[in-house]
This record gives structure tokens, sequence and C-alpha cells, in this order.
């Protein structure tokens, strides 16, 4: 019996020390000496930049593919052909079907044309007459992908913001279907910071503004509205329209009398199979808006004081007001490509995905933005797992895709085409890892240890597993766990999120470099990044050959 005690202890403990090996043997991959050199060449100014569909971002998603290949991970791309020379061809050699390690899908590059007309509409009984206003002197517009022309009824709509309890909703009771909808920037008492309006629907969280106005624009092209009239009662668009430039702008890096070429001049589209997302959007004089309101009983600084204090709508048809305009579009299609690769795993049809995007701004009137931490730290997290994963010599229970996206910068459209793909493929991605920015100090941070985690809050086991990952190996980091049940915002885990998704999604800092020419590797925290890597690994092959983490928290519901 003794003996038999013996050989299950010495069995058990020798299969145990086999699996500490495995996960040593990865960690062990993960080397300083790769990271910088593999971030020193995607930082540097060879790729121009990153910017999706030029030259540069080609040369990086070749790189990315080259490393992949090195570390014996599997092309997991789109299908392409042998090309047999004319003498194969002779002998009776035919093309042959191959994986690659490339993604290819087209985007619409576009931006308003040469012709925009906008003119407000006043009926009367007997009469009607129309203000013919001019692009660029009394407004702006950012078009659709196609051009329209529209002539509509008016709908002023607040702030056309509905929180997420419906609490307070100015689409409640208007109906926006076929209108033109005049609403405000901001939600209610965003101008008042001690109302208790401010304190209920303030946003919280990175970008919180910006995702608040994208929110909008969704709600009211769901709605069915035709376009969308911004006011701004605190400011002077047309100063921003302005065609001199008398002095010179020596404004952040750029001093020059030419005023730069903004990377989001020139906006972009993943397409579909029908006209998504052609919600003209117009920004006007305070003039025109005189003209809009005229006659409405719409005083805009009482209805905000309103709005903060009392928390009720106040939308409205405008009557006798409408509407006419025309917006021509400038287009043409840019070639993207992602990188993907995986390792298949004893379940062949469940997959993990390890992302992070590969893009950035690119090269704007010469400057190159060489996106050091954003995000060329991320991608070399990505190939680092990759690394680490075939370097432990285990095939994972689960098969894992390692992916670095393009596009996402103008809109995660490499994430959200593979989405997309991976939906009518009917494949069963069960869990998302995103790197993005994971390689630099925010405000304060001494130790040069803090980073933070978004997970999704159903799936406690994530952030449970991350913590004694990170005391288990003794690993430097100052961690916050920031658990969300429906992780979304401006990275590549949000297409995920939205598909109901489990994601992990780490990121160590917002910095003053962010989108500036000045997020170069000499700012690199490299111990930081390495040790993120690493948590990101041990992470990923725990979930890879388990399902303990699979089991969620539902929260009860409310009586």
């Amino acid at each position: 019996m003794k003996k038999i005690s013996l050989f299950f202890v010495l069995f058990i403990s020798g299969h145990l020390l086999f699996a500490q090996n495995e996960v040593e043997k990865g960690l062990e991959a993960i080397t300083m000496e790769s990271l910088k050199g593999q971030l020193e060449f995607l930082a540097s100014d060879w790729t121009e930049g990153r910017a999706v569909g030029t030259k540069g971002a080609y040369m990086a998603a070749d790189y990315i593919a080259s490393m992949f290949q090195t570390y014996g991970v599997k092309p997991f791309g789109d299908v392409a052909f042998t090309q047999p020379s004319r003498s194969e061809r002779m002998a009776g050699a035919r093309p042959e079907p191959y994986y690659t390690y490339f993604q290819n899908f087209g985007l619409i590059e576009y931006e308003p044309g040469d012709e925009q007309v906008f003119s407000v509409v006043t009926s009367k009984p007997g009469s009607e007459s129309s203000m013919d206003f001019t692009f660029k002197t009394d407004f702006y517009v950012q078009t659709g992908t196609v051009g329209q022309k529209v002539q509509a009824p008016l709908v002023f709509a607040g702030y056309g913001y509905s929180d997420e309890d419906k609490t307070y909703d100015d689409l409640k009771k208007i109906d926006v279907d076929g209108k033109i909808v005049v609403i405000l920037q901001g939600y209610p008492g965003h101008k008042d910071t001690t109302s208790v309006a401010y304190k209920k629907y303030k946003p919280e969280g990175r970008y919180a503004a910006y995702y608040l106005e994208r929110d909008k624009m969704k709600n009211l092209q769901d709605a069915g509205a035709l376009a969308v009239i911004y006011i701004s009662p605190d400011g002077n668009p047309m100063m921003g329209w302005a065609q001199n430039n008398v002095y010179r702008d020596n404004g952040g890096f750029n001093e020059s009398d030419k005023r730069p070429n903004p990377y989001y001049g020139n906006r972009m589209s993943l397409p579909g199979k029908e006209i998504g997302g052609n919600l003209s959007t117009f920004t006007v004089s305070s003039r025109v808006v005189n003209e809009i309101l005229s006659g409405s009983g719409i005083d805009i600084e009482k209805f905000e004081e309103k709005a903060a204090t009392d928390m009720e709508p106040a939308s409205k048809i405008l009557g006798g007001k409408s509407v006419a305009f025309k917006t021509t579009v400038n287009s043409n299609v840019v070639n993207a490509r992602n990188v993907v690769g995986y390792i298949e795993g004893e379940n062949k049809d469940e997959f993990i995905v390890v992302g992070g995007h590969y893009d950035h701004l690119g090269k704007v009137d010469g400057i190159i933005y060489n996106g050091a931490d954003d995000n060329a730290s991320g991608t070399v997290g990505v190939m680092e797992i990759a690394k680490a994963f075939m370097a432990t010599g285990k095939k994972p229970e689960k098969s894992v895709v390692f992916a670095a996206w393009t596009g996402e910068e103008k809109g995660l459209f490499g994430s959200n085409y593979f989405v997309r793909d991976a939906k009518e493929k009917e494949m069963n991605v069960v869990l998302n890892l995103n790197y993005d920015m994971i390689a630099r100090n925010p405000e304060g941070d001494s130790l040069g240890n803090q980073a933070h985690m978004v997970y999704t809050e159903a799936n406690t086991l994530i952030g449970e597993t991350t913590k004694k990952n990170i005391e288990d190996f003794d690993i430097n980091l100052d961690l916050e766990l920031r658990p969300s049940e429906r992780p979304g915002g401006g990275s590549d885990h949000a297409p995920f999120a939205q598909e109901d998704i489990p994601i992990f999604y780490f990121m160590a800092a917002m910095h003053p470099d962010y989108h500036q020419p000045s997020d170069e590797l000499s700012k690199i925290n490299w111990e930081k990044m390495q040790n993120i890597i690493k948590v990101g690994f041990l992470n990923t092959w725990k979930f890879a050959n388990s399902d303990d983490w699979k089991k969620t928290t539902v929260k009860p519901k409310a009586e």
C-alpha cells in the first residue's frame, strides 16, 4: 500500500513539475532583448507611422507575419493560390490553395465634395421663404459615404441624450423618423458641476465626451433621423472655417504658417452589403441657429438651465420649419489587412483571440507619428505571447488566434471585420485579450509599475486569476482591476464585447504624448511592458487550458 501511495505522490509531483516547466518555458521566452528588437523596428521611421493602407503599414504587417512564421505559428488569414510557372503548368501542375497570414478587406475613404447646399425653409400660410447658406461660412458637414439630397421638417430634441436607465430621454416623446434633428452638444447639467443632473449623467472614462456624442448619432440613426444639426451655444465654429492663417501655428509640435492636415480629416468606413452610417451631421453658425429657432419659443439658455434642475426633456417639432440640403462626397477605396496566425488546440473549434492594433497615425505633412506606445507596444505583446505559447512545447486545449489589427485609429475596422467574418463562419470565439498602450507611466506613477485591466464583470475568475498570477510569479505590477458589464470604448475589445464575448484588456497609461510625434521609444518603460506581457501570457495560458473562468456571476434581478 505504501509503495502504491509513494508512486502516486511521485506521479502527481512529476506531473505538476512538468506543467510548471511548461509555464516557465513560456515566461522565459518573453525576453527584454526580443521586446526591444521588435518594438524598435515597428516604431521606426521606416514604417512611417503605420497608417492604415500605407506602404509603412504593409511593411509592418509583413514583419509581424514573418515573426509569426519564425515562431511556428500557423497562418490563419485568407486563402491564396500558388502560381505555377508556364513550364510547370505544361507538366501538369495546377494552382494549389494555401492559407496566408493576411486578412484583406477594403475601406471607403471619404470627405465632403465640392458642392454642399444648406437652406432653412420657413413656411407660413400663403408663403414659403428660403435662406440659403454657404459651406464653410455658415455651416460645415460631415457627410456619409454617399451624397444625399433631402428636404425634411425639423425637430428640436434637446441634447439627443438618454441615459442607460432611461431616467432622462430626449427621444422618448418625439418622433424623429424622417426628420432632421436639431440637438445641443453635451448632456443635462454639463455646464453646472454642482447640479444633480451633472452628478447623475456625467460620463466617465477615456474619451467619454467623444463616446457620448457618438452614441447619440447611433441612437438618432436607429430612430430614423435623416440628418443632425449640432448647436454649440458657447462656441464660434466660424473661426475654425477661416481660410487665412496669419500667424505661425506654434501649438503642439507644429511650427509652420500652414495649418497641419488633420489625420481624421478624411473619414473611413467599413462597407457592408447595405449603406450604413450615412447620417449627415451639420455644424452651423449662430445666425443659422437663430433662423432655425425663430418663432419656435425655444430659448437655449433657459432650456439648459431647466434641464439641469428639472431633468425633463423639452423636445418638440419646429412647426413651419424645414431644411433642404444636398451633400456630395469624394471617396475612394483603400485596401487594408489584418495579420492573423494561430496555434491549433486539442479542441480545434474553440478559439481565444489575442489581439492588438498595429496601425497608428502615419506621416502627416512630413512629420512621422511613430506610435511606440500606441500601439507598437501592444503589437509586440501579441507576438511575444505567440512566442511564449510555442516555447511551452505543449498544445493548448483551445485554439488560440494571434491578431494584429489595422484601422483601429480610424474606427476599429480591423477587429470589426474579424468579428463580422468570424460570426459569418460560425467560429466559436470564447474570449478576447486586447493590448493597447502597455508601456508608459501615468502621472504620479513614481514606482513605474501602475497599469489597469478592464474585463467582463460576469467572468469574475478573470480578475481573480490575474491577481493570483501577479502574486504567485512575483510580478512587479500595481494593477487596477476595472470590471465592466459590457466593456466598450475606443479599442479593439469593443467589437467582441458587443457580441457578448468575454474580454480582458490591458492598458498602462494615457500620457501627454498620446497621438503626438513624441510617442517615441525613448519614453518606453520596458520593465512594465514586459510584466504586462507576462501576465497576459499567464492568463491566456490558464484560460486556454481550463474552463473554470467561463463560470459567470449573474446579477439578481431588481424587484
